[in-house]
This record gives C-alpha cells, structure tokens and sequence, in this order.
C-alpha cells in the first residue's frame, strides 16, 4: 500500500450539546484513500488499528461472486445484498436469508449465528445473511457446515486471502479474532479499510461492481428503512456505498470514482460516527446540502433539546 508523507493529524470531536451546551464529547478518527492505497486525507492516525466487524462483508461476499454461486443456485441481486447485510431481522429480510439457503438445499438449523433476544430464529440475526453466504460455498465446495466458523476452515481462508490479494499483503499477516456473531473478523488499519471501500468502488473489478450493485439496488436489505446505510445509500440515489461496522466504524465508498472513507470512533459510540460522516460527506462534497441536512435531522439532532456537533477538518 502507498502511504503520504503525513498519516497523522488532529483528530475529530463530535459534541453532543443539550441546549446549546456541551455533555459529552467523542474523539474520532478518518482517513480517505484512492483505489491504489494512496492517502488523500486523514483526521488523527491513518494507521490506526481496529477490527474491521461487519464493514468487512461485502468483501466476504466476494467469496461468492467469484466463485460461481449465484449462478449454480440461481441466485440473484437481492439474495447478494442480505449476505452483505447488517439486516434488521424483519420478516422480508429473514425470509431473504432463507430463500439464500433454500435455493442451496442448505436446512436452516446450519446457521451457528445467535438467536437474538426475543427473536425466534437465528434467520432475524444481523449476520444471518454472512453465514448464509458462507454455508453457500461449503455446499458448493463440499466442505464441513459444522466447523465453518472456525479460523482454519477452508471458507474462512478463501475469505481472507481474498482481502489479502486487495490489499496486496500476505493472507498469514492478517490477525483475526471472533465476531459477535462467532465468524472471524479482522485488524485492520484505517488506511487499510479505505482502500478497500475505495476498491469496492472503483469500478475495476466486476466482482466487486456486482456486490455494489447488489447494495445499491436493494438497500432495504444492507440495513433496513431508517438505518444510516440503508438511507444514506437512498438519499444518494447509489452514489455512494455504505456499511457501518460495531464499536464506531463506518466505511463508504464513492462510486465510480474509487475513494474509499473510514471512520473510526475512539469510544465506539454509534451516534458520532453518523455525525461525523454526515460532516465528512458535506466537506468533500459527496452528498449536497439538502442531502445533508436530510441525514442532520434524523442522526445529528436526537430530541427538542439534544444535537450533535461536529468539530475539525480532514487534513491533506
């Protein structure tokens, strides 16, 4: 990867103000790269580590779209954007993950993610569509369902060396550890998780292109109606192409234009990273004012006498 001669900047805060006056404050961190792994611009430390979490699953998707999957199983676009997903688990997207199984003779009792809290199936859970994919290829390949989430398993190789070809580096570098959901996730830089956002984008890579597609056709499924991706992606009408991550990451790529943002927050707290990528996209000029004050109302002002403020700038 190519680095700038600067990496390191002055972090972002993002405010929260009750009526007008400052309560609590978040420290965040962004970086923009092109498709070649260039930085273009940061706020604190390009190379700051942290796991990746579920901005990784459109390139686990890749596992899929390059193997021949959605054509032996006949699968289509929207079956693509729920193994891409951070779902909700409402009745439209867990059935989307069942028909992802069903069109690959897969029983849904294969799924080792969680049953969530008062939700009946681990269909409703937000990582139900990753595992659907990921049992999709082991169908495929005829590789073992029960051990699929284990870091050695041959699924879980191809889907690492299949980030490691992205980024240019040798798959056995990359330090994983368990997701929430029990499937591998990984450590990432900030500049590391740009430029594969900025890949996703680029436009070069028809696998790649198809997952976009897939995310930008149907957000409802990415994340659902009144998530940040889901209508970020709406708003700008496949423009841009977004997916959040736990404990305050959240990657978008711009389309067709190869950069890649990610953004990570010290403190992991989800409602600055909305905040922050609302300021972002506003400065760089990848979402326009009315798009911006759309997403301010339902992400930056959270009641009658509470709002976020963002402060600091991206440096070149």
């Amino acid at each position: 990867m190519t680095r700038g001669k600067r990496t390191q900047t002055k972090q972002l805060e993002v405010r929260l103000l009750r009526e007008g006056i400052v309560e609590s404050t978040h420290q965040v961190q962004a970086t923009i790269c092109d498709h070649r792994g260039r930085i273009l611009s940061v706020a604190g430390d390009a190379d700051t580590a942290t796991f990746v979490r579920s901005a990784l699953k459109p390139f686990q998707a890749l596992t899929v779209t390059t193997t021949g999957i959605l054509e032996q199983y006949n699968l289509t676009d929207i079956d693509l954007a729920v193994i891409c997903s951070s779902h909700q688990g409402t009745i439209e997207q867990a059935r989307q993950v069942f028909h992802v199984l069903w069109r690959c003779d897969i029983d849904s009792s294969r799924l080792q993610c969680p049953t969530p809290l008062e939700k009946n199936s681990p269909l409703q859970h937000n990582c139900s569509g990753k595992h659907a994919g990921m049992l999709a290829i082991c169908q495929q390949r005829n590789w073992p369902m029960e051990s699929y989430l284990e870091m050695k398993h041959p699924v879980q190789q191809l889907i690492i060396s299949k980030v490691a070809e992205l980024l240019a580096m040798p798959a056995p570098e990359f330090i994983g550890a368990r997701d929430d959901c029990g499937a591998p996730t990984y450590l990432l830089q900030l500049s590391q998780m740009a430029t594969l956002y900025a890949k996703l984008a680029s436009g070069n890579s028809l696998d790649l292109e198809r997952i976009v597609r897939a995310m930008t056709y149907h957000p409802e499924m990415v994340a659902g109606n009144g998530h940040f991706d889901t209508e970020l992606i709406r708003l700008t009408s496949g423009e841009l192409v977004s997916k959040s991550g736990a404990e305050g990451v959240q990657c978008i790529g711009r389309v067709g234009e190869g950069m890649g943002l990610a953004i990570k927050v010290n403190d992991g707290a989800k409602r600055a990273k909305y905040a922050v990528a609302i300021h972002l996209l506003t400065q760089m000029g990848w979402i326009s004012p009315n798009i911006a004050e759309t997403l301010a109302e339902n992400y930056m002002l959270l009641s009658n006498v509470k709002r976020l403020e963002v402060v600091g700038e991206m440096s070149i």
